[in-house]
């Protein structure tokens, strides 16, 4: 198996990061497979991929490009960079690391992921920028439109996942976040179940990377910087979906039904002004109107303070469903 020996240091100054960048190559990846792993994420899937198909069928050698890049057991490196900022990545900056990657790096790198020498067609010094144009559209066309809607699940993830660590530390948060991904303990961090040798990683950056699509990998600039991207939450990709009754919205206003919808499953004040897009003094508001209405309850977890619909407020969410 792989893992990462990481340094005290270096987990202290672990970060979650949201990167468009890596959303788009999630996406990508999607698109690529033809699979996604939820409903939302199937809708997404249906509606873009012929355009994804007619664009790849007009670039025969990008197509080519892409089968090689997103390897059965290993993804190219120079198409997954470790996000290089801490806070807020901007997707031009990240997509101009790609676009400057030397073009024996790129097809090095083809090799491995191919898991063997690259046909003639991709013998060829522009494929980091063919990579770097089919991801450029794949964010034009198939995220942004959705991106502010996206980065709300993703920034709920990560209030979550910041909230669990400070109560249950770093084992009970990396448990779970994605398949071969597992504390070992001993400051060992398991990555994969590859049989690739150990790194030591002690004062280099961590950054943990949600996604809102079905697919995860790891990533490095070694020495400096280090990531481990995964899918979000599922409770959390699902909940933005989530439909509010009409009935509802008429009743309670198209906010506070909102926030009663969500609270299907308990969340804090910070995923639910994530999740909603509204400001915290008007989510607290809201809470504050369904707490005493007795449409919801609270309850402390750790040093967070969680919101659940009671069976009051479940009766009146299921009462205006249709059917």
């Amino acid at each position: 198996m792989g893992w990462w020996q990481v340094g005290a240091d270096t987990l202290a100054e672990s970060r979650f990061v949201v990167s468009p960048l890596a959303e788009t190559t999630a996406s990508l990846m999607s698109l690529a497979r033809r699979t996604s792993g939820h409903p939302g994420g199937r809708a997404w899937l249906e509606t873009h991929l012929p355009a994804y198909r007619e664009r790849l069928g007009a670039d025969p050698v990008t197509e080519q490009l892409v089968g090689a890049a997103l390897g059965r057991s290993w993804i190219a490196d120079f198409l997954t960079p470790a996000p290089g900022a801490a806070a807020g990545p901007v997707f031009e900056d990240e997509l101009a690391r790609i676009r400057a990657t030397p073009a024996a790096t790129a097809r090095a790198d083809l090799e491995v992921s191919l898991g063997g020498p690259l046909p003639g067609p991709l013998l060829r010094d522009d494929l980091p920028d063919r990579a770097a144009d089919l991801l450029e559209w794949v964010w034009e066309r198939t995220v942004l439109p959705f991106w502010p809607r996206r980065r709300r699940v993703l920034e709920a993830d990560v209030a979550a996942r910041a909230g669990r660590l400070s109560r249950d530390g770093w084992a009970a948060v990396i448990g779970g976040m994605r398949p071969g991904l597992v504390w070992l303990g001993g400051g060992r961090l398991q990555i994969n179940k590859h049989g690739n040798p150990p790194r030591e990683i002690a004062g280099a950056r961590l950054l943990f990377v949600p996604v809102t699509q079905d697919h995860g990998w790891v990533a490095w600039e070694h020495p400096h910087r280090y990531a481990v991207v995964y899918p979000c939450a599922g409770a959390l990709t699902g909940a933005d979906r989530s439909s509010v009754p009409r009935p509802l919205e008429r009743l309670l206003g198209p906010a506070r039904a909102r926030v009663l919808v969500l609270l299907g499953t308990p969340k804090s004040t910070t995923q639910l002004v994530a999740l909603t897009g509204q400001g915290l003094g008007s989510v607290g508001r809201h809470l504050r109107v369904l707490l005493d209405a007795g449409l919801a309850v609270r309850r402390r977890d750790g040093r967070s303070v969680l919101y659940r619909r009671t069976a009051a407020g479940e009766v009146l969410v299921r009462a205006q469903e249709p059917g």
